[in-house]
C-alpha cells in the first residue's frame, strides 16, 4: 500500500480524519477503502452531503448511508481536537513524522488517526517495542512472568506495549515503570477516559512516563467489538508479541495471531498443562508460536543481529570434569562397602595398574577413600562428586 501524502497545511485533512474517527469504526475496512480511493476531506464532503454522492462509493447502501451521516452529522473535529490538546494530547494522521509507518501493514484497515497522550515521539518509541498481553484473572504466576519480563525488556532498551487492562496487562506496565523503562498503552476507548477505572493511576503513570494512544475520539467509550479490534493495533505496532496466560477463547490470541498475519513474532510463555489460564498459549505454542521464558529469548528473536540468549546448560558437576577411564573406575565402586583393586579393574574392564592409578587420581580429587588395600566412595558425597544431601 503506498503512503498518503502528508496532511495539507491548511489543516482540512486533519480535520476531516479527526471527524471520521467519529463516522466509522476501528478497523472499517470498507471505510479504509473509501478513504483511501476518495482522500479523508471528499469522504466526508460525500458522507455529509446531497445523498446521492455517497452512493457513488462502492458497496454504500441506502441502511448504510443512514448509520454514517448520522453520526457525521454529530462529528465536531474542532471541539475534538481542542479537548485532546487541553488533556496534554495530539492527533496524529499517516504522512505525520511521528506517523509509525508500520501500521500501514494492516491495509484498509490501518487506523484513520491516533490519539495520543504523552510527551515521547510514537515513531520512535514503536520502533523498538514488544507486546504483552494476556488474561485478565490471571494468576499470581501469570502476573509475576508479566512484570518480571517486562522490566527485562525495559532493562535492554525496548519499549513495552500492552492495553492497559487488568491481569497481565496492568502487570507489564508496571514492571516497565518499575525498572525505569518505555511502556505504551493503546487504549479501546477515548485517550482521556480512564477504562478501566480501577486503573486511572497507572495510566496517568503511563502519559507521564510513556505514551497513550487509541484509535478513538476524546470521551469515546468501549465495547466487547472495541477491544477485540484494537489487538490489532498491538500487534502491527510491535515486533512481536508475547501471550502471557490465556484461555482458548481469548482477545491476546487474536492478538497473536494477528501478529503471524503481519509477518511479526508470536511468542508464548508455558504454564501447568492442568491451567485452563494457560490452555490458550499451549495452543498457540503447538503451532506457529515461539516458547519464550524471559526477556533475552524474545530479544534474541525480535532483536538485531548477535542480539542472543544465553546457552541453557545444566550445573557443572564434578564428574563431568573427568575422563571416560577415570568414570568407568568411579563407576565400579559400589555405592556402599569396599573393593579390592582387582575386583575394581574387573568391574571397570580397565587393567589392574590403569585401576590402580586412576583411584589415586581420584583420591586426590576427594571422589573416593583408601581402607588398606581396598577402595570406597568417599562418605558424605555422591558418585557425581557433589556433597550427598541430607548427610551421608
Amino acid at each position: 500500500m503506498t503512503a498518503p501524502p502528508a496532511p495539507a497545511d491548511d489543516g482540512r485533512e486533519r480535520l476531516a480524519r479527526a471527524a471520521l474517527t467519529r463516522v466509522f469504526e476501528p478497523g472499517d475496512e470498507r471505510g479504509g477503502r473509501w478513504l483511501r480511493e476518495a482522500g479523508p476531506v471528499e469522504l466526508m464532503r460525500r458522507l455529509t452531503g446531497a445523498e446521492g454522492a455517497a452512493r457513488t462509493l462502492k458497496g454504500m447502501t441506502a441502511a448504510r448511508l443512514a448509520g454514517y451521516r448520522l453520526r457525521a452529522s454529530g462529528a465536531d473535529p474542532v471541539r475534538d481536537l481542542a479537548d485532546v490538546a487541553a488533556a496534554g494530547g495530539r492527533f496524529v494522521c499517516p504522512g505525520d513524522r511521528e506517523w509509525p509507518s508500520q501500521l500501514d501493514d494492516l491495509g484498509d484497515a490501518r487506523p484513520i488517526g491516533l490519539w495520543v497522550r504523552g510527551r515521547s515521539d510514537l515513531r520512535l518509541w514503536a520502533l523498538r517495542s514488544v507486546a504483552l498481553v494476556g488474561a485478565r484473572a490471571c494468576t499470581p504466576y501469570g502476573a509475576h512472568m508479566a512484570a518480571t519480563l517486562a522490566a527485562g525488556l525495559a532493562e535492554r532498551g525496548w519499549v513495552v506495549v500492552s492495553g492497559a487492562a487488568f491481569g497481565v496487562d496492568g502487570a507489564a506496565h508496571r514492571g516497565a515503570l518499575a525498572a525505569g523503562g518505555a511502556t505504551m498503552a493503546v487504549l479501546a476507548c477515548g485517550v482521556d477516559v480512564a477504562y478501566p477505572r480501577g486503573h486511572a493511576e497507572l495510566i496517568g503513570r503511563i502519559v507521564e512516563q510513556g505514551l497513550v494512544m487509541g484509535e478513538l475520539p476524546p470521551s469515546e467509550h468501549p465495547t466487547r467489538s472495541r477491544f477485540i479490534l484494537r489487538n490489532r493495533v498491538i500487534a502491527a505496532l510491535t515486533r512481536g508479541t508475547v501471550v502471557v496466560e490465556a484461555e482458548y477463547r481469548s482477545g491476546s490470541l487474536v492478538t497473536a495471531r494477528n501478529a503471524q498475519r503481519l509477518g511479526r513474532f508470536a511468542m508464548g510463555v508455558p504454564g501447568p498443562a492442568t491451567s485452563g489460564l494457560s490452555a490458550g498459549v499451549h495452543e498457540l505454542l503447538r503451532g506457529e508460536g515461539v516458547l519464550v521464558t524471559d526477556a533475552a529469548e524474545i530479544c534474541e528473536l525480535v532483536g538485531e543481529i548477535g542480539d542472543l540468549a544465553p546457552a541453557r546448560t545444566g550445573p557443572v558437576l564434578p564428574r563431568d570434569l573427568l575422563d571416560a577411564a577415570s568414570a568407568r573406575v568411579l563407576d565400579a565402586l559400589p555405592g556402599t562397602g569396599s573393593l579390592g583393586g582387582r575386583d575394581v579393574a574387573r568391574n571397570a574392564g580397565v587393567s589392574t595398574d590403569e585401576t590402580l592409578g586412576r583411584l589415586y587420581e581420584l583420591h586426590s580429587l576427594g571422589f573416593v577413600e583408601r581402607e588398606g588395600d581396598r577402595w570406597r566412595l568417599t562418605p558424605g558425597r555422591t558418585r557425581d562428586g557433589d556433597a550427598r544431601r541430607g548427610g551421608t
